[in-house]
């Protein structure tokens, strides 16, 4: 039976489809001291916490009990505008017997909010609270309730949609926390605990243990999506959504996020964002007001049994069993300045063995620009490191001012690069085509359609997707052609 895969909030178990590579790769990298949590709790045990004794607390106890008193549940609150009709008569009547609209009735746009839920967690004292980005999107209104019962509004103070990690806060003083942990230390069959809000059911704690570490499941619906989730069995609900994974030690682990369904209720496995790529994202949120997404520079193939998949999906074989095959490196990137190339390896980064997709991008994801990673790879029988600087999404070393802008996330699709054959048709360079278009971004909001060719942005030329990361003011025009040859210049007014 095919197994459909879904977000946990409370309304709406969205399926979820997203690309197969990331350009720029994000990842973790070989375990090195983690950044300073900027008042988050830090240490192994939280501030409202009683001592770990292991004898005096049997089982999951101990873990369950102080933990709970961190989690709370979200409610968003998003006003939508629905259309209304008033007037002698009604639409359905006129509109029966072929009488125009605007005969005796207007419409207008009526606000009407839209209520969802999920799950959060209290990080520090003072009201940081870490969630999933798709529990607070869209929110034009958010109130937390507290595992007493006690009630806030909150604020968000960022969001990343490629880790689908959000930092909210509320004001509060001398609040229950959870302290990080080490998710890199979870072994396979370790006990862990969900605790959520499922079914608007707070405080609700399930069992289960670490089934599998590093799932890419290409459900996060961004171009440079960072996944690498924890897979464990316990039972967890829409609503469970940005929930606590905590280990026996009532340590946060992971963020619940994405539960392996045929209905949209549990059914057997549950997915985790791990705490080492959610500490990350909460303090660059918190420090710099935007993530510090760290980039090599390249596209890259994993190996399957000494073969790679061509774009026409023939196979190629290579020298290699297991790796990351590189596809493409962007000549402006930082592995392209360090001397890599298309078609060598991937076997190392900083020592870490890399052969699946997940363990390159967790290991990238721990770092900021400008930061060094030692690549290791094989190119012709040989075997070869690499100093690699890494770099931001617009290419260079330094680190994104708050009021960066990300286009590619503002534009919201998903984009190719065009090949030969519509270089030559269309009598162009180069372009970036529009496969998808998401809700809510800008090419929605102007009517852009699947297939549309961008050629220029604020009136610089797009010949890659290189070229749309690098652009980080507000988009003032779009420009290019659709498959039917019909050329079209779009002008924002957002």
């Amino acid at each position: 039976m095919k197994r459909n895969l879904f977000f946990l909030s409370i309304v709406g178990a969205s399926i979820l489809a997203a690309g197969v590579t990331a350009y720029g790769v994000s990842k973790l990298s070989a375990p090195k001291p983690a950044p300073s949590v900027m008042g988050f709790a830090s240490s192994s045990v939280g501030n409202h916490f009683t001592s770990y004794q292991k004898d005096n607390y049997p089982d999951l106890t101990y873990a369950a009990e102080n933990a709970v008193k961190a989690v709370v549940n979200i409610e968003k609150i998003e006003e939508v505008k629905t259309s209304s009709v008033f007037g002698s008569g009604g639409f359905d009547f006129f509109d029966f017997f072929g009488i125009p609209q605007g005969h005796g009735y207007q419409q207008e746009s009526v606000p009407q909010e839209r209520r969802s839920g999920g799950s959060g967690v209290i990080i520090s004292p003072d009201g940081y609270i870490v969630t999933n980005n798709h529990v607070i999107e869209n929110a034009s209104k958010l109130k937390v309730k507290l595992n007493d019962n006690r009630t806030f509004d909150a604020k968000i103070i960022g969001a990343d949609p490629t880790t689908d990690v959000a930092l909210i806060k509320i004001e509060g003083e001398d609040l229950p926390t959870l302290a990080f942990g080490n998710s890199d230390n979870l072994r396979l069959g370790e006990w862990v605990l969900a605790i959520g809000s499922p079914f608007d059911l707070s405080s609700t704690v399930t069992a289960g243990i670490v089934s599998a570490k590093a799932r890419d499941l290409a459900v996060i619906p961004s171009q440079f999506r960072i996944e690498s989730f924890i897979q464990t069995d316990a039972a967890v609900n829409p609503g469970n959504s940005g929930g606590a994974l905590v280990n026996t030690k009532g340590e946060l682990v992971g963020i619940n996020t994405v539960i392996k369904s045929p209905t949209g209720s549990y059914a057997g496995y549950s997915f985790a964002v791990p705490s080492s790529i959610v500490r990350k994202v909460v303090v660059d949120l918190k420090e710099y007001g935007v993530v510090q997404r760290a980039m090599l520079g390249i596209t890259f193939q994993e190996i399957n049994d000494g073969y790679i998949y061509n774009q026409d999906n023939s196979q190629e074989e290579v020298a290699e069993k297991n790796g990351l095959y590189v596809v493409g490196v962007d000549p402006e990137g930082g592995a392209a300045a360090a001397g890599i190339k298309e078609g060598d390896i991937i076997t190392k980064i900083n020592d870490i063995q890399v052969q699946a997709s997940s363990a390159l991008t967790e290991e990238v994801a721990r770092h900021r620009p400008n930061d060094k990673v030692t690549i290791t790879v094989k190119r012709d029988g040989k075997v070869k490191q690499f100093e690699v600087i890494l770099r931001n999404k617009a290419g260079k070393t330094e680190l994104l001012k708050k009021d960066y802008v990300d286009v590619i996330e503002s534009l919201g699709g998903q984009f190719g690069e065009i090949n030969d054959k519509a270089k030559k048709e269309f009598k162009i360079d180069g372009g970036v085509q529009v496969l998808k278009v998401n809700e809510g971004g800008i090419l929605q909001k102007l009517g852009v359609r699947s297939g549309f060719i961008i050629t220029q942005i604020n009136n610089r030329p797009i010949t890659s997707i290189n070229d749309i990361s690098r652009i980080s003011s507000k988009i003032s025009s779009i420009e290019g052609v659709y498959p039917n040859g019909h050329w079209i210049r779009y002008s924002p007014t957002l």
